[in-house]
């Protein structure tokens, strides 16, 4: 029945998301009016005039973009109880997240956008099921891997990770499939729940397994040492692996050699601030960008974003392979919030996104700005050359080197090393110079030498998180950085000689 049932459902759903997708740009402009005629009497809102916004060029003057940061003065009064400061009344939650600049981070969670979280999620399963055709995973086992669901009370106001909230929402048709229990999955610290996790689950029938890759890493690695088998054994009905948080790609070699074979990959783009995106297309990794899902989007050029007045385009002025900042104005009370991410459309029918990087992460300490999709493109390719797996990887700028020139430095933990790490090393830098053409230049013109590769010992960056208080939860490795505080202690983990 609840096979039937899903088939059904995902029909249903798909024929509404249909809908939106065919009229993007009045979908936008009318949730944009809709959000700010919600909040013309917060105090935001009086402050901002929102009474006097009538256009998006009214809304771009009235309305400036602020990170956390910007926003904290409002949302310190938000989160000592004040009430229609940013969003009319209280917050129903606060996402509890760790900040680089600001410590703990409060992301507000309204009650009209808790809802699109969930249903977010779950209209990413219904499309898979829409299009697979296929529905048998709802009868097996489910596993999501995440935080805990034990919810701090801030002033009246239930406060966790993203994660440990969402977990109060499955539906109560999952949740006899759903695993780990309850009591596991309160547990805090990560690896002892990891070890709880395997003994409760690997004589289960698992269908689907759900978290963002380092995780899954982590929990497979337990299960192939507890039953010395691999994955795909162990769970011989393992059909679909939901992740997200990070790019998958360099860990997709990893997770077929664990599993023994391939599966079904969704990959989502949630964040704290909302769900902005999932893959709705099963051999197609690019990711629909939700447009009527209580977020109104701007995008910055990413040469702008540090400008007084950046250009702040809305769907319908986007371009094609341009990287762009995505800026958040949503109905729990962010306005025109940089999040921190980059994107870059692939497809305006519907829109599809990949996500390109970081603003904060990036290496350009000589003016080239590297960011995350170019190193992961340039060590995916290199990879797939030497036929090498790497477990993770980190790239910092060696701008004082004891000897010769300036140069990146790459810390690899390899899952199997190049028989030749010279000419991988070679072929890397190649791949980069590719990738990057303000890199390209600075090599040809004897301003950086080529690539260093320092080796990681195995499960090194693991040790490594966990030393930082950073091991499981939400937490993910930068894989770039523009100065050394990550590579300098990453070096008692490197491997001499």
């Amino acid at each position: 029945m609840k096979t039937f049932l899903s088939k059904i459902f995902s029909r249903v759903v798909n024929f509404k998301e249909e809908k939106w997708k065919k009229h993007p740009v009045s979908t936008q402009e009318q949730l944009r009016r809709d959000l700010i005629k919600k909040a013309s009497n917060t105090n935001f809102g009086k402050d901002h005039h929102f009474k006097n916004i009538e256009t998006h060029k009214n809304f771009v003057q009235n309305v400036p973009i602020r990170d956390y940061e910007g926003l904290k003065k409002y949302i310190d009064r938000v989160v000592a109880g004040e009430s229609d400061v940013l969003w009319p009344g209280k917050p129903a939650y606060f996402a509890k997240t760790s900040g680089t600049t600001s410590g703990s981070k409060y992301i507000p969670i309204s009650k009209e956008s808790m809802p699109f979280h969930i249903k977010s999620a779950r209209n990413a399963l219904l499309n898979y099921i829409y299009e697979k055709k296929d529905a048998a995973f709802v009868k097996r086992k489910m596993i999501f891997l995440q935080g805990s669901p034990v919810l701090d009370d801030v002033n009246g106001v239930k406060t966790g990770r993203l994660s440990g909230i969402v977990a109060h929402y499955v539906p109560s048709y999952l949740q006899s499939n759903r695993m780990p229990s309850w009591e596991t999955n309160c547990i805090e610290e990560w690896e002892p729940k990891v070890h709880q996790i395997v003994e409760e689950t690997y004589q289960e029938d698992m269908s689907l397994v759900s978290g963002i890759p380092p995780w899954i890493i982590m929990y497979f690695e337990s299960l192939q040492e507890k039953t010395g088998k691999k994955i795909g054994e162990v769970f011989p009905h393992l059909d679909l692996i939901v992740t997200g948080g990070v790019n998958f790609e360099p860990y997709r070699k990893k997770m077929n050699e664990l599993i023994g074979r391939e599966v079904d990959i969704i990959q989502t783009y949630p964040a704290s601030e909302g769900f902005i995106a999932y893959q709705d297309q099963i051999k197609n990794e690019e990711l629909l960008l939700l447009l009527n899902h209580g977020i109104f989007y701007e995008f910055v050029p990413v040469d702008e974003i540090h400008h007084e007045n950046p250009t702040r385009l809305t769907i319908g002025e986007v371009e094609l392979g341009v990287n762009y900042v995505l800026i958040l104005t949503t109905n729990a009370g962010l306005w025109a919030y940089n999040i921190g991410d980059t994107v870059k459309f692939t497809s305006k029918d519907p829109y599809r996104i990949v996500v390109s990087g970081r603003v904060k992460h990036y290496t350009s300490a000589f003016g080239e700005h590297v960011i995350g999709k170019e190193v992961e493109d340039a060590i995916k390719h290199t990879n797939n050359k030497f036929d090498v797996r790497v477990s993770e990887f980190h790239v910092a700028p060696q701008a004082n080197p004891d000897q010769g020139r300036p140069y990146h430095e790459w810390f690899i933990e390899f899952e199997t090393a190049p028989e030749d790490l010279e000419a991988y090393r070679r072929e890397l830098d190649v791949q980069m110079q590719s990738q990057n053409p303000y890199y390209l230049d600075l090599i040809q013109g004897n301003i950086l030498e080529t690539l260093h590769i320092s080796k990681i010992e195995k499960n090194g960056f693991s040790a490594y998180m966990k030393s930082v208080g950073k091991l499981g939860g939400q937490f993910k490795l930068p894989r770039l950085a523009n100065d050394r505080k990550i590579a300098d202690l990453l070096n008692q983990w490197k491997i001499k000689g």
